[in-house]
C-alpha cells in the first residue's frame, strides 16, 4: 500500500476558493436555522411540537450534512486533486471522493434505517398487533443487519479486502479474548435476551431490591430507569441471576392506623372512608378492623394502585388525610410506645 503517494495537489487550492466554500456552507446553516426559528413561532398546538416538529428538525439536519458533503463534490468538481490517489491498496486507487462515498454509505445507512425503524415500523407493529418487547428486538435486527452491510460496502470502495480483514480480526480474536472474555459473555448474553425474551423494553424489574423500569436493551448492557436515576447492568447478570419480575404485580398502597382504646370503632372507620375520599382516587379501598393491642385499636386501609411509585405517592396523601380528618373529630392517634407493648 502507498500512502498519500502524492499531496502536491492541495497546492493548487487557494484561500479564496476555501473561504467562500465555508461562506456557502454558512449560508446553508443560516437557511437551516431560519426555517427551525419559522416552525417554532408557526406551530402553536402541543400535538405539532411533540409529534411533526422532532421529524422535520431530522429531516433539515439530514438535508444539512448531506447538503454540505455535496456541496463540496460539486463546487471542487473540477479540481483534480478531489479524484487524485491518496493511498493505493491491492490496486485500487483510493481518492478523496472515495472516502467521502464510503462515509456517505455509512451515514446515510445509519440514518435511513433509524428513520425507517421510527417512523415506518411502527405501523406495521400496530397492525400486527406486535408488543414492544419484539418490536425492539425487530428494530435493533434490521440496524445491525443494515449497518453490517453498509460497513462491508464502505471498506470494499476504499480498497479494503474483507477476507483479510476476516482473518485479522480472527488473529486480534484470539489474541485478546481472554481479556475481553466479559464483554464476549455480555454480548452473548445480550442476543439471547433479544431473540429468547426472558424480559422486555417496558417489563418492570427489581434488582438488588432496587424496583426500575427496562428502558432500553443493548447487545452489551441493559438500561433500567428507577427513581433514583439510571442503572447500567451488564447482559451477562441477566442470564446468571434470579431477577425478580414486577410486571404482573398488583400493588396496593397500604397505610395502618391506630387510635387510642375506647375510641367508637365504627367512628373510625367511618372517618376513613371520607379519608379515601378526599383523595379522589378511582379504586375501592378496603378498610378493617385488624388488631387490640394493649392501649389501642388497630386499622388496615388498603387501595390497589397501578405501580410502586403510584404505591408511595398514595400512601403518603393518605397518611396526610387520615392525620387531618381525624384531629378535626378529636380522635387520638396511639403512642407508638403502647403499640410495641
Amino acid at each position: 500500500m502507498e500512502l498519500f503517494q502524492d499531496i502536491s495537489f492541495f497546492k493548487t487550492l487557494s484561500l479564496k476558493e476555501i473561504l467562500l466554500f465555508f461562506v456557502y456552507v454558512l449560508i446553508i446553516l443560516i437557511v437551516k436555522w431560519g426555517l427551525l426559528y419559522f416552525l417554532r413561532r408557526w406551530m402553536k398546538s402541543d400535538w405539532s411540537k411533540d409529534r411533526i416538529l422532532p421529524t422535520i428538525i431530522a429531516i433539515l439536519n439530514w438535508a444539512t450534512f448531506y447538503g454540505a458533503i455535496l456541496l463540496f463534490l460539486f463546487y471542487f468538481s473540477n479540481e483534480s486533486w478531489v479524484f487524485s490517489p491518496i493511498y493505493e491498496m491491492d490496486g485500487v486507487e483510493v481518492s478523496l471522493f472515495l472516502i467521502i462515498v464510503a462515509i456517505m454509505i455509512i451515514t446515510f445507512a445509519s440514518r435511513l434505517v433509524k428513520t425507517f425503524n421510527t417512523h415506518i415500523m411502527p405501523f406495521i407493529y400496530e397492525k400486527f398487533d406486535i408488543d414492544i418487547g419484539l418490536s425492539f428486538t425487530i428494530n435493533r435486527l434490521i440496524y445491525y443487519v443494515v449497518m453490517i452491510i453498509a460497513l462491508i460496502i464502505s471498506f470494499q470502495t476504499v480498497g479494503l479486502d474483507m477476507r483479510a480483514f476476516v482473518v485479522f480480526l480472527s488473529t486480534l480474536g484470539i489474541g485478546i479474548g481472554f481479556g475481553l472474555r466479559n464483554v464476549a459473555a455480555n454480548f452473548v448474553s445480550g442476543i439471547i435476551i433479544l431473540f429468547e425474551r426472558p424480559m422486555e423494553v417496558g417489563e418492570t424489574i427489581e434488582i438488588e431490591e432496587k424496583v426500575g423500569q427496562i428502558s432500553k436493551i443493548n447487545l452489551r448492557s441493559t438500561v433500567i430507569t428507577h427513581k433514583g436515576g439510571k442503572l447500567v447492568v451488564p447482559n451477562q447478570y441477566f442470564i446468571e441471576q434470579i431477577i425478580n419480575s414486577r410486571s404482573g404485580e398488583q400493588y396496593t398502597a397500604e397505610v395502618r392506623v391506630s387510635v387510642s382504646f375506647g375510641t367508637d370503632s365504627k367512628k373510625v372507620e367511618m372517618l376513613l372512608h371520607k379519608a379515601v375520599e378526599r383523595l379522589q382516587v378511582s379504586s375501592i379501598p378496603t378498610i378493617r378492623f385488624i388488631a387490640f393491642k394493649q392501649s389501642a385499636i388497630q386499622f388496615l386501609v388498603e387501595l390497589p394502585v397501578q405501580n410502586s411509585t403510584e404505591k408511595e405517592q398514595i400512601e403518603n396523601n393518605l397518611r396526610h388525610s387520615i392525620s387531618n380528618i381525624l384531629s378535626k373529630h378529636n380522635i387520638k392517634l396511639a403512642d407508638c410506645l403502647e403499640l410495641k407493648q
